[in-house]
């Protein structure tokens, strides 16, 4: 799909459909034909369109505008609308457009839009909804998907003198969209395929088409032994597919810090001896959404070039059942020295997490660590599907992630790390134990568990079990992988 964009007005404009939005009690105001303007206020009346949420009609102008259809879509209440609502409507109104089966489409975006934000992050955030809510995963269909035609070109009505700075956030959403849509085909991939050694392939061919920008090492079983990474090694050992731990890195030149992102990468997760249910096991290919996110980052890096050095961090293994399989009761050492009582097999995220964590620490000595995981069920029960859960050692990175969150739409809200719960993951006979004792606040102590192997380096946990992956469709999402994450790290390095 191309994005382009257009000095003019609907009425001179030629596209098969041209987009109108139009808040409730309001007047379309960027319409400044009042041929074309009476014409749409009077169907607007005929049809009792009073610019609800969710509403539209759909307009033949005739020889008042070049447009085959102009469609008039409701936005609600002007008063509140953020970013995440102005790429929920984009979403919406494309998902109209559709079924009037055009090929061009011209999208007139509202005055209030243009004076509530700076246009080129507009355009940014018009330009990732277009492409997130026009992704598709379907090569796994034996139905030519090539056969259904799409929307080939969308143009954005914009005037002349400001023609350049849109051009920079159409850039940069573009960027942004493509290396989610990248992280959702990850997600997607059936398990078979997107194995610890698939998901170092992607690395390296990231690496390899960064035009040296981005480097990619990647250690096998043996060396990740040699480093001493055994509460990894521990999950992995009861898969035949053997364990990858990727590292990747970009340095520019002038750097103003280091940032360590870790990706969770379970590429199937059966609960090892501790088996999940089957129902539980169907969607268990998002257990490496954490990992594809950190690479979906990655694609992008060479693109918008932060200045920041950035380094990323999967420890990738099955969580299988065998004979060789880790069992409840085992110990193990982590890299950074702790040991581990493991009582469940399921609590294996963290325990890989556990040693990226610490040769982040040890290895890099970093400004910053985040990592992101398909952590626990628990964070889904205190914040739903469509929120995740962040924790933070460190107020100010906090609200460093917070703020970029606001500005792409993904959801977040901080969770507390209490001493007073740390009581609950102390081991009779090791350092610490997988899981708390007690049944409540899994997610509480499932961070508070990786903070154990942070030191004192900024730190945030990102539990994105819930938004990672859709159950069902949205504006802007289908059921599968959401991406989520990628946009909101990339909004994060460029703020810093």
């Amino acid at each position: 799909m191309k994005i382009t964009l257009k000095p003019t007005s609907p009425n001179k404009i030629s596209s098969d459909v041209v987009i109108v939005f139009s808040f409730q009690g309001e007047e379309v105001s960027a319409i400044t034909d009042k041929s074309l303007l009476e014409l749409i206020k009077k169907s607007m009346q005929r049809e009792h369109f009073e610019g609800k949420e969710g509403e539209k009609i759909t307009i033949s102008p005739g020889s008042l505008a070049g447009a085959y259809k102009i469609l008039i879509v409701g936005l609600g209440d002007s008063n509140k609308f953020e970013s995440e609502e102005i790429r929920n409507s984009m979403g919406k109104a494309l998902s109209f457009a559709k079924s009037l089966s055009p090929q061009t489409v011209s999208i007139l975006p509202p005055e209030s839009w243009m004076k509530k934000m700076d246009l080129e992050y507009l355009l940014s955030t018009l330009t990732e909804a277009v492409h997130l809510s026009s992704y598709t995963f379907n090569k796994y269909k034996s139905e030519d998907p090539k056969k259904k035609k799409d929307i080939e070109e969308i143009s954005f009505l914009i005037s002349p003198g400001k023609l350049s700075m849109a051009e920079k956030g159409i850039t940069e959403g573009t960027i942004h969209a493509r290396a989610t849509q990248f992280t959702r085909d990850l997600v997607n991939e059936p398990p078979d395929l997107t194995t610890p050694a698939y998901l170092a392939k992607v690395a390296k061919d990231i690496a390899d088409k960064s035009e040296g920008t981005i480097k990619a090492t990647i250690y096998d079983q043996v060396e990740i032994e040699k480093i001493g990474m055994n509460a990894f090694l521990g999950v992995a050992k009861g898969s035949s597919e053997p364990p990858k731990f990727i590292h990747l890195s970009y340095r520019p030149k002038k750097s103003k810090k280091k940032v360590v992102l870790i990706g969770k990468g379970i590429t199937f997760d059966t609960g090892g001896l501790s088996l999940k249910p089957a129902q539980s096991m169907e969607t268990m290919k998002l257990d490496m959404a954490g990992a594809a996110a950190v690479l979906g980052v990655f694609k992008a890096l060479k693109d918008v070039s932060p200045d920041v050095s950035v380094v990323g961090l999967i420890a990738a293994c099955e969580n299988m059942p065998s004979g060789s399989a880790m069992r409840p009761g085992d110990i193990l050492k982590a890299m950074s020295g702790k040991t581990i009582e493991v009582l469940n097999t399921d609590a294996e995220g963290r325990l890989t997490l556990a040693d990226g964590l610490s040769y982040a620490v040890l290895k890099e000595k970093p400004d910053v660590i985040i990592d992101l995981a398909t952590l626990t069920g628990a964070c889904i029960v205190a914040l739903g599907e469509d929120i995740t859960g962040l924790f933070s050692n460190n107020p100010a990175l906090a609200q460093s992630i917070e703020k970029a969150s606001r500005e792409t739409g993904e959801k977040l809200w901080q969770l507390p790390l209490p001493k007073i719960y740390k009581e609950l993951i102390k081991s009779h006979i090791a350092d610490i134990k997988n899981i708390q004792t007690g049944k409540y606040g899994g997610a509480i102590t499932a961070a508070l568990f990786l903070e154990e192997f942070v030191g004192n380096i900024p730190w945030a946990h990102l539990d994105i079990a819930g938004p990672s992956y859709a159950e069902k469709p949205s504006s802007l999402t289908p059921i599968g992988g959401t991406g989520y994450g990628v946009r909101l790290l990339l909004k994060y390095l460029k703020n810093i």
